[in-house]
């Protein structure tokens, strides 16, 4: 079973080739509307899923409650590109200039996390204590995928 970062790092790889795929597709074909589905209930259960495990596991420590903080802020302005993404025309092009923005701000995040957050986690971090983590990820992921939608609806009705 994959530790917490390789579980992390898999997703984001999906991620990157999901975004790789979508840049690659016209107007609101077949293909962009299948990869633009994939990626964002990914996107979406693994921000949850990684925020339950990981970074529950980072805040609870001094120096990672700022680092936590940062990544999970960063979580809720792409989810919100994401929705306004949801709610555009996928032909137009606003839509790709929308997507673009939210291409680059992802590589961004997930770049940090990757080479900072994860540097510092692994020093800071006995493997002891986050022994398992990587399964829960795993896990926590498949839950929230499943409820992607329901949480989506009662955002909407806020």
């Amino acid at each position: 079973m994959p530790d917490i970062y390789e579980a992390i790092k898999a997703d984001h790889q999906q991620h990157r080739d999901l975004l790789d795929r979508i840049r690659d597709t016209q107007g609101a074909s077949e293909d962009r509307q299948a990869a633009w589905s994939e990626f964002y209930y990914e996107v979406k259960s693994h921000a949850a899923a990684e925020e339950e495990t990981f970074y529950s596991k980072l805040i609870s420590k001094t120096w990672g409650q700022d680092v936590a903080r940062h990544s999970v802020h960063e979580h809720q302005e792409l989810d919100d590109l994401m929705e306004e993404l949801n709610s555009m025309d996928m032909s137009s092009a606003g839509w790709m200039e929308k997507f673009g923005k939210l291409d680059h701000d992802y590589h961004h995040h997930i770049d940090e996390e990757e080479d900072e957050v994860f540097t510092q986690a692994r020093q800071e971090v006995p493997e002891d204590e986050i022994h398992g983590y990587g399964e829960r990820f795993l896990a926590r992921k498949q839950e929230e995928r499943e409820i992607v939608d329901k949480k989506r609806e009662e955002s909407l009705e806020d």
